[in-house]
Formats: structure tokens, C-alpha cells, sequence
């Protein structure tokens, strides 16, 4: 859509949109000064927030961005260099407080926040590499061209709230942006970045406002003090004070300045009061309007700089991913079919990385590439259901999954892009165990050629080699675990978010294998099965745990049944404390009788722990031959239990994590039923 006819204001560029059919809007753009090249602070007319999405789609209209990756202008230096004078300001404050000098409150805010401001320069320093700075698009003409599109949209914003930060006006601002140009995934998550950036930079502005303030006071105290006699000396006339003073313009809170503390003094300063009018008129000013001028830039500095420290906290206070999601047009796209949304954070972050991936590699944008995936999962699908067809629902099996080669030879792809990583993550065991025994064996062919040359025995070298060759083969371990570490990227398997707990479709079994040696230990895993299921989310989760009774020489033991008792009991109080689950109680004992052992020639549970993890898994597909006891029917197992999560019984889990495991996969130790 085209905004409608009008004039609007970006510091000094001008920007005029004639009203035109929407196929031939002509967009005339005039530059004049940039205002990055000046040192006037940030501010200029107070936008409502309609007027401020009115603006951000002429932007959208007037920033032409290069369509190629381009290294651009850096802002690295000009932030070090911010960072250097708001610590010579900072500096200045120091001194004058030290001086008993009267503060503005702009001076006052700066001081009592210079070390937040220091802190989110260095944040700032580390949170944009070259690399992530060279992907962002760069603007080709106006005030900041060859600068990211994403600086100039953060200057206009700042520049038009008076560097007041509200995260719903931003949403608006930046939405209204794209619904005339899409921003890449890379800028919408520079925003913040380079909204801190634009803040400094006026925060600099501001500061060094405030120290020529201050040394203009200074100066004119210096000049006041010889005309007026201070401290017995006597008094000087003003041709001589004013004699090596050039005839360039005055700065107005040097005017001011002199004119408090001349007016109503003894009338032989009257010729000190008329240098400075006649100053003053050249200027086109009086002392009257000087006054004002002074007064209301303070007021402006004031509100200003207050505005600034508050919109850096905020800014760093506020959850960024939540407002990414918020003006993010991707996500929009691959949230239109499947089950994006229900994702947890980092599986959506994969998808949007996918996106870039291939966006990058090919001659078409990150939205584009959305749809078009979108699209894909839309496609109809055979009437036989099956898993694989059910994941052809989804984005993300076109983009991170079996999907993706179709997929990438359907958008033009470029895999050459890529293919360092691909090797990378296709690497087998059989080439990581290869790489080890080639390291191990340069570290231990090394001395012993050495040694071979000194004259040693074949024999001895021998010896040496077998003795060598277990620290060779650690070392080379270590090495070659140190590279991988260094050169291929771990990506995490997705999840699914859970907002409104474990669904019965993901029904799940979290399993504690344990022994029942004692009253105290057996009470100690009842409470730590209600500690677990505390910090789990609500929902179709259930908890059991799996116990043995110790090894023995007879089938039963004396105290076989008060334990077993015991722990029943526990079970049944944790029942009655919290309740069932949605169809099935929510805490279990499923407890294996002894079997006898030729090996061990005892009796013991079959197979121990890993024979109770495989019993579990056949009682919950629904066999009845295990050797779970029967409690007077079959054990109260639930139905339908599509995961299973095992603990160890000294397992903690902080709150939450359960959650984040439980819906897409089945870890090392855990078995999908």
C-alpha cells in the first residue's frame, strides 16, 4: 500500500510522496546533510504512534537496499568511539561535582547510569560480529547509505519518540515497515541491537553538550570574575578583557551565563553588557531569547537523556524473543498450517534458520521461502496414513528434514554454499574412530622415528610402541574430540512447547529404576517422585517407580513384603494427595519379582536394570508375560503411553525441563512404547 500524499521530516532529509496511482507512485528523495555527520542530538517532531507507521511505511518506500551481501560501512568504530567520549564526560561530571559545581539533572542522570551505558557497549561489541554485521541488508542511497537498512529504521524511531522506548509502539512501527518491505530474519533480531547503537550515539551527543555547557559556563565565570574584581584583585575594563576574543559567534550558555552574573552589578560594567548585546545581535538574538534558548535546550537535554537511560534498560530487560515472534512475517507464514506455534522456542529457531539457509543460497527472499515450504506441506497426501506421511504435514520436513534435497532442487539451490557443513554432518563412526587412529599414530610414530635414528633396537622400539601407544591413543581421543568440538555445530532435536501441559496424544511415562533396600531409602524415591512430578507440567504425565527387591539366595526374603508393602503405601498417599491423571492414576509402583540366575547363582531381577527398562517397554506395548507381580490384577499400567523418560534415582531435574523433552523425542535412555 502507498501512504497517502504528504511531507515528512527525518532529521535533516526531506520526503515527499505525490499522490499516484499504487502501480507508478513516484517517490522523490532529496538529501541534505546527514545527520549522522552532525553533532545536533537525535530529537525531531513528536510522531502518535499513526503517524509513526505512516512514516515507517515511507521509509519502507524511500530505503533501496544493495541485492547483494556487501561488508557496508561499520559501526564498530563510531560505538568505540561514543564509548571514549561518554567516558570523558563522565569524567567531567566527576570533576565538577569534586568543584562543588551545580549539576543539570541531564548530568545527573548520566552519572548515575554511565555504568549501565558501559555495560551494553561492551553487550553490543560482542552481540554483532563482522560475520552477522555482513549478512544484514545495506542501504544504497540517502543519509546512511551504505549502512544496514535496519540503522536507519532504528534512527527514525528514536528520532521520533524522543529515544522513548514502548515495545507495542515498536511492534507497530516495524510491522507497518514491512508491510511495504520484508525485513530478513537477521535484521528483525538487529533491531534491538541497533536501537542500543542510535541510543548511545544521541546519549554521546547529549554529553558532550553538557561538558561545552559546562566550559562555556566556566569561560564566561573567567571573564565575569576579571571584570568584576574576585578575590581582592581589581577589576579589569572590558576592552582589555574582550580584546583577544574572536569575532566568531557566542555559545548561548556563555551569553547566558556572562548575563547573570553582569546584570544588576555596578554600572561600569555597563560596556561589558553592551559587547555582549551587540555579540548577541549579530547572532540575531538578545539576551532575553538567549535565555530561553538556554532554558528550553536543558529542559529538552533533560527529558531527553531521562528517556534514553530508560529506554536501555528496558531494552535490556525486555524479552526480545517474544517481541521477535511478535513482527517476525516468517513466522507468520509457517504458522499458518502444523503445529509451528505449539514448537518450543529453539525448534522455531530452526525452522527460521532453515529459512535463511536457504534464502542465502538461492535467488529468493526468506518470506518466499516460507510460503513456499508452507505450500509444500499443504500439497494432498495418499489416503494411507502412515508416519512419513503425516510429517509431510509439517514445514520443517521440507526444511530440516528428509524433504529438504527436493525441496532445495525445487528453489534453486545452491549446495556448494553449504557443503563444508554437510560433509561435517554426515561424518560416520567409522571416520571419527579412522581419525583417532591416524592422530594416535602420528603422536607415537613421531618418537619412535626419533628413536629409531639414535641407534635403538627394533626390539626396544617395540616395547616403547605398546607402552606408547595407550597415552597415544588418549591424546589422539582428546584431539580429535577438541576438533569436532571446534567445527561441527551441535543443533538441538526439536520440542514442542507443552503451554497447557502433555497432551493425551503424548500421554508419558517418567520411570525411576530402583531397589528396595530400606524404609528410608524407599521414602526418599516417593518424595523424589513428588519433587519430579512438581516441576513437571500438567497434563497426561505419569510417574512410576520401577523397583527390584536385593539379590538373594531364596526367592523371597522376610522383609520382601514390608518393603513392598511400604512402598505401596507411599505410592497410594501421592495418589490420594494429587489426584489421577486424566484417564489412569498418576503414580505407580510396578514392582518385578526374583528370578533365579545360573550366572550369578542367585536370585535377582531379571536382567537387573536393563531387564526392568525392557519389561516396562513389552508391558506397555500390552504383554502379559512379564515378570511384573500381579497386585491382585494386572499392574495398573496406563494405556497408550507414547513416551517413556527413565531416571536414574539420583537424577534432579530443575522445573521445566520435562517439558522441553518430552514430546519430541526419546533420549539415550529412554524408550518410545
Amino acid at each position: 500500500m502507498n501512504p497517502p500524499g504528504g511531507r515528512l521530516t527525518l532529521s535533516n532529509i526531506d520526503l515527499k510522496v505525490e499522490a499516484a496511482p499504487p502501480s507508478r507512485s513516484i517517490l522523490h528523495f532529496a538529501k541534505r546533510a546527514s545527520p549522522w555527520d552532525t553533532e545536533t542530538p537525535i530529537r525531531e517532531e513528536l510522531f502518535s504512534v499513526e503517524r509513526l507507521q505512516t512514516h515507517a511505511r515511507s521509509l519502507a518506500l524511500a530505503q533501496p537496499v544493495a541485492s547483494r551481501t556487501t561488508r557496508g560501512l561499520p559501526l564498530a568504530p563510531r560505538l568505540a568511539k561514543n564509548g571514549k567520549a561518554l567516558l570523558a564526560a563522565y569524567n567531567s561530571i566527576v570533576k565538577a561535582i569534586d568543584e562543588g559545581s551545580a549539576l543539570t539533572p541531564a548530568a545527573e542522570w548520566l552519572i548515575d547510569n554511565y555504568h549501565l551505558v558501559e555495560k551494553q557497549i561492551r553487550q553490543i561489541q560482542m552481540d554483532l560480529p563482522p560475520g552477522y554485521y555482513r549478512q544484514l541488508p545495506k542501504l544504497i542511497t540517502g543519509p546512511f547509505a551504505g549502512y544496514p537498512r535496519v540503522f536507519g529504521i532504528a534512527w527514525a524511531f528514536v528520532a521520533h519518540t524522543d529515544s522513548s522506548f514502548e515495545a507495542d509502539i515498536l511492534v507497530s512501527y516495524i510491522n507497518a515497515y514491512q508491510e511495504i518491505q520484508p525485513l530478513t530474519i537477521g535484521e528483525l533480531w538487529a533491531v534491538s541491537i541497533t536501537l542500543q547503537i542510535v541510543l548511545i550515539e544521541n546519549l554521546r551527543r547529549l554529553g558532550q553538550r553538557i561538558t561545552q555547557s559546562r566550559i562555556a559556563r566556566r569561560e564566561a565565570d573567567a571573564i565575569a570574575d576579571r571584570l568584576l574584581g574576585v578575590s581582592g584583585k581589581a577589576a579589569e575594563p572590558a576592552a582589555k578583557v574582550f580584546a583577544g576574543r574572536g569575532a566568531g559567534p557566542l555559545a548561548d550558555e556563555f551569553a547566558v551565563q556572562l548575563v547573570h552574573r553582569l546584570r544588576d552589578q555596578d554600572p561600569k560594567i555597563t560596556p561589558a553588557l553592551a559587547w555582549l548585546d551587540e555579540r548577541l545581535a549579530r547572532q540575531n538574538l538578545t539576551a532575553d531569547t538567549a535565555v530561553r534558548e538556554v532554558h528550553r535546550s536543558q529542559g529538552a537535554a533533560n527529558v531527553t537523556v531521562r528517556n534514553i537511560v530508560t529506554s536501555l534498560r528496558v531494552i535490556s530487560e525486555v524479552d526480545w524473543r517474544e517481541l521477535f515472534e511478535r513482527f517476525c512475517l516468517v513466522d507468520g507464514a509457517l504458522a499458518m498450517d502444523g503445529a509451528f506455534t505449539d514448537m518450543d522456542f529453539p525448534t522455531r529457531t530452526l525452522y527460521r534458520t532453515a529459512v535463511e539457509e536457504l534464502a542465502r543460497g538461492s535467488r529468493r527472499d526468506e518470506l518466499e521461502i516460507a510460503h513456499l515450504a508452507a505450500a509444500e506441506a499443504r500439497k494432498p497426501t495418499p489416503s494411507i496414513a502412515s508416519p512419513e506421511q503425516s510429517r509431510r504435514a509439517d514445514p520443517g520436513y521440507y526444511l530440516l528434514a528428509r524433504g529438504r534435497g527436493a525441496f532445495e532442487t525445487s528453489i534453486g539451490f545452491r549446495r556448494w554454499r553449504i557443503w563444508p557443513n554437510r560433509v561435517t554432518a554426515t561424518l560416520s563412526f567409522d571416520i571419527y574412530a579412522a581419525a583417532i587412529v591416524v592422530v594416535s599414530a602420528c603422536l607415537l610414530a613421531a618418537p619412535l622415528i626419533a628413536l629409531g635414528g639414535m641407534g635403538v633396537s627394533f626390539a626396544e622400539l617395540g616395547l616403547l610402541a605398546a607402552l606408547g601407544s595407550i597415552c597415544a591413543i588418549d591424546a589422539g581421543v582428546a584431539l580429535v574430540n577438541r576438533a569436532i568440538a571446534l567445527f561441527v555445530r551441535a543443533v538441538p532435536l526439536p520440542g514442542m512447547e507443552l503451554r497447557d501441559g502433555v497432551p493425551e496424544s503424548l500421554r508419558t511415562l517418567v520411570a525411576v529404576p530402583t531397589l528396595l533396600t530400606s524404609r528410608e531409602a524407599i521414602a526418599e524415591q516417593v518424595e523424589r517422585l513428588e519433587i519430579h512430578h512438581l516441576a513437571s507440567p500438567e497434563g497426561d504425565l505419569h510417574f512410576a517407580l520401577l523397583s527390584d527387591w536385593v539379590d538373594a539366595d531364596t526367592e523371597s526374603a522376610k522383609t520382601d513384603a514390608d518393603l513392598l508393602a511400604y512402598a505401596r503405601d507411599g505410592i497410594d498417599k501421592l495418589n490420594r494427595r494429587y489426584g489421577p491423571a486424566p484417564a489412569e492414576p498418576r503414580f505407580l509402583l510396578l514392582h518385578r519379582r526374583r528370578v533365579w540366575n545360573d550366572g550369578q547363582g542367585r536370585w535377582i531381577g531379571w536382567e537387573r536394570k536393563r531387564g526392568k527398562l525392557h519389561e516396562l517397554n513389552r508391558l506397555l506395548r500390552g504383554a502379559t508375560d512379564t515378570t511384573f507381580i500381579d497386585f491382585g490384577a494386572m499392574p495398573a499400567a496406563p494405556k497408550n503411553v507414547r513416551y517413556v523418560i527413565t531416571l536414574d534415582s539420583d537424577t534432579r531435574l530443575p522445573r521445566g525441563v520435562e517439558s522441553g523433552a518430552l514430546p519430541s523425542r526419546a533420549a539415550s535412555n529412554a524408550s518410545t512404547s
